[in-house]
């Protein structure tokens, strides 16, 4: 039964997918945020998809922990494909940091170019973190928040990535306040796998971590100690 509702799941997404990249279109005139709302259809409906086809449900703790008073960095654990929809739904628009290939796959990579994304060679060493503060800069500026994977790549339940410098970079450059996020969604969306479990989704939103005058490598020390304790918790 699993197997032939993670089918059907494939085949709705991947319909819906083409569909909707052709239906996009209309969206390329509009501003930035606008436009980010629009697509943004895409991922609630497949996380609807998710929870009546698969029966992946979520809750989210520490809403209250979002500040109000202007655009944040969000970093969080990355371990599936679940978060980066569904991270869509439950913050404010996000701009992505994302490695450049990404843009490049068909119908996917041609609707995250439409959502401002931040697009980076990760292999340039300090070019890319300098193209991260500009990049990241000018989104805070237009009132996306910038999602950040310090970890760089999906790690599997229970495993830890080291943390890269980037989003603590960014914030130590702004001074934009840094959330920190846990998820398990890696226990039941694992990382590349085709077969998916039913079961609820716990997302944790720690308090905003103030940046302003403190060193990159501090913040990142800040951000990955509380992940890391809250994912032992989950």
């Amino acid at each position: 039964m699993i197997f032939l509702r993670c089918l059907l799941f494939l085949l709705l997404q991947s319909v819906f997918t083409v569909l909707f990249v052709a239906l996009a279109v209309v969206a390329v005139p509009l501003p930035p945020l606008p436009r980010y709302r629009f697509i943004g259809i895409w991922a609630r409906v497949v996380i609807v998809m998710a929870r009546y086809i698969l029966g992946i449900d979520h809750r989210v703790i520490g809403l209250e922990n979002l500040p109000s008073g202007g655009p944040a960095i969000v970093m969080a654990k990355h371990q599936s494909a679940w978060e980066t929809i569904a991270f869509q739904l439950i913050f404010p628009p996000l701009a992505f940091v994302l490695k450049k290939e990404l843009l490049r796959i068909p119908f996917f990579g041609w609707g995250l170019a439409m959502i401002s994304p931040i697009a980076i060679d990760r292999a340039a060493g300090r070019k890319a973190l300098k193209e991260l503060e500009v990049q990241g800069e000018a989104r805070l500026a237009k009132g996306f928040w910038v999602l950040v994977y310090p970890e760089g790549t999906r790690v599997k339940p229970g495993e830890t990535g080291k943390y890269n410098i980037g989003g603590a970079w960014l914030a130590a450059k702004t001074g934009a306040p840094v959330i920190p996020v846990a998820h398990n969604a890696g226990r039941l969306w694992p990382k590349g796998a085709f077969l998916k479990r039913p079961g609820e989704i716990t997302v944790v939103i720690g308090p905003a971590i103030a940046t302003a005058g403190k060193k990159a490598a501090a913040i990142n020390a800040e951000v990955e100690a509380w992940i890391e304790a809250e994912m032992a918790r989950l």
